[in-house]
């Protein structure tokens, strides 16, 4: 079972894709932001590595060309270069940092190193008007931005006008408006640049013409479609985890086939309070879709037994998922395709500057990573989505909001909760734990706020004074933290009333636990789980 070299695209219907718009990649960190804020405004684009050859950018057609950031310099030996073809298809370009210095100097202009770095929030101050500021910035005022380069523009090529200047880039906006080629020096699509989105949403609108038809409403029935066009009379499995990704494939999955359609949801006795009995209840009673429920509790926490070591705890459990949803797929007499709720990061093409350019395609797998042998095609229905329109489409799809809006939950369940041994007293006592914490959150209407909150069941034990007696139980961990992909987290700033409410709570209703903690250490130098 491989997953396709051919990008999403070329296997799409464009009904929905008339104003599409090409990101190339150069390296950045943030391309995957410029790519959201851009579908943010209801336009669809796709994320292609700047090596990319010609005759897919012509075939692509897109109504506009965007030219991520990347790490080099433009006079490193073999930097990055804008393919030829970006300036011959006479469409808009908006370069964006290392996007606009390749442009300048690719178009005639000059790039510099120079002493005066900016990095961080940095202000600009706009001298010209410019079809990007259209309601959003004027001339003669200055406007926060967020920058992070060492080279600068600093001659501009024949036909181009600078309109904002910095203290370090006497160039920091420039536009050719007869050729629709414009230029920031700045960082447009991170939040710390506050008018970001309206700039690149002028771009594609304004700019480019793009109607904003990109929605999830319109994805929801294309995608229909094509499922039934790709399946046509075959039958297919999802392994249902009951996690936003896989439950919003599973029911679009089925909104298209029926009973096509049969879903293995493996219990490994690993997930928060009640949260199996949730997902058999919304999937077989409410969605009425075909599935299965293997209760693995037993084999799960005996092959974990006496196992302290994260990354095999890890590894078993990613092992026996395989093992069980095979057994349980092989019982259903065999099936022609295999779904899986791979996400558009998971598949975006990248680009490596300390190998040479190389194409890198991830395969996310929900239940572990299934094996070749299986010889299924596959069926990915949102792979061309990032996490927060899966979220939109789930709500089309009439799916719960408890499951539509939830955390993001590890494979390994509460295993990595609990450092060391596991154990079902030791899981009882984290659920427990868990679910007055998740409750209070909710109660104060902070759950939507909040990236990720769970409790950790520390494996120490603490003296306690209750009823006079003295207790010696165990402590926990409380964890919340606010992020945008997971990649960096910032704790959550609860106030104190809350914590000592929670605290309250689960020390005077969980049996076993005498004292709590509040995790406040960020990601990095942290991660957001204990293990």
């Amino acid at each position: 079972m491989t997953v396709p070299e051919s990008p999403a695209t070329e296997q799409l219907d464009h009904r929905l894709h008339d104003d599409r718009v090409l990101i190339l990649d150069f390296g950045s960190q943030v391309t995957q932001l410029i790519a959201r804020r851009v579908r943010e405004s209801g336009v669809y684009c796709e994320i292609w590595p700047f090596t990319v050859d010609a005759a897919r950018i012509s075939a692509f057609a897109p109504k506009g060309i965007i030219l991520s950031g990347g790490p080099a310099s433009v006079h490193d030996v073999n930097s990055p270069r804008v393919p030829e073809i970006v300036f011959d298809l006479n469409v808009p370009v908006l370069g964006i940092c290392y996007g606009q210095q390749a442009m300048c100097l690719q178009l005639g202009g000059k790039v510099e190193t120079h002493e005066h770095r900016e990095f961080g929030r940095a202000h600009i101050e706009i001298a010209e008007d410019c079809a990007l500021f259209r309601g959003t910035w004027s001339r003669g005022h200055r406007e926060q931005v967020w920058m992070s380069h060492g080279d600068r523009v600093t001659q501009l090529p024949p036909g181009f006008r600078a309109v904002a200047w910095s203290e370090g880039a006497p160039f920091a906006i420039i536009a050719d408006e007869g050729r629709r080629l414009y230029g920031v020096q700045f960082h447009p699509e991170v939040v710390h640049t506050p008018h970001g989105a309206a700039l690149l949403r002028n771009f594609t609108h304004d700019v480019v013409g793009c109607k904003g038809t990109w929605t999830m409403a319109g994805f929801r029935d294309l995608e229909i479609a094509r499922i039934r066009d790709q399946v046509g009379s075959g039958r297919v499995i999802c392994g249902l985890s009951g996690g936003v990704d896989s439950s919003v494939a599973a029911k679009l999955i089925h909104d298209a086939i029926g009973d096509q359609l049969t879903c293995i949801f493996v219990d490994p006795g690993i997930m928060r309070a009640n949260e199996a009995e949730e997902v058999v209840k919304t999937f077989r009673g409410r969605f009425n879709i075909r599935l299965v429920h293997r209760d693995a509790s037993d084999l799960f926490l005996g092959a974990l037994a006496g196992v302290t070591d994260p990354e095999i705890k890890r590894k078993t459990i990613g092992r026996l998922f395989v093992e069980v949803f095979e057994e349980e797929a092989a019982k259903l007499g065999g099936a022609q395709f295999l779904a899986q709720g791979t996400l558009y990061p998971d598949v975006i093409e990248s680009v490596s500057f300390t190998g040479g350019p190389s194409v890198t395609i991830k395969s996310h797998h929900n239940v572990g990573g299934l094996p070749e042998r299986m010889n299924m095609q596959l069926v990915e229905p949102l792979r061309e989505l990032f996490k927060d329109e899966v979220r939109a489409l789930g709500r089309e799809l009439g799916i719960p909001e408890n499951i539509v809006g939830r955390h993001p939950f590890p494979g390994p369940g509460l295993a990595i909760r609990i450092p060391g041994a596991v154990d079902r007293e030791k899981l009882d006592l984290l659920r427990k734990v868990d679910a007055i914490y998740l409750e209070e959150i909710r109660n104060a209407g902070l759950y939507d706020a909040i990236w990720q909150a769970f409790a950790v069941l520390l494996p120490v034990r603490t003296v306690g004074v209750m009823g006079d007696g003295r207790t010696y139980d165990q402590a926990c961990a409380l964890r919340a933290v606010t992020s945008t992909d997971g990649m960096t987290a910032e704790v959550y700033p609860f106030d104190f009333g809350f914590l000592n409410r929670v605290a309250g709570r689960i020390v005077n209703e969980v049996r076993g636990i005498n004292r709590v903690t509040y995790d406040i250490t960020s990601k990095p130098p942290g991660t957001i789980e204990w293990e």
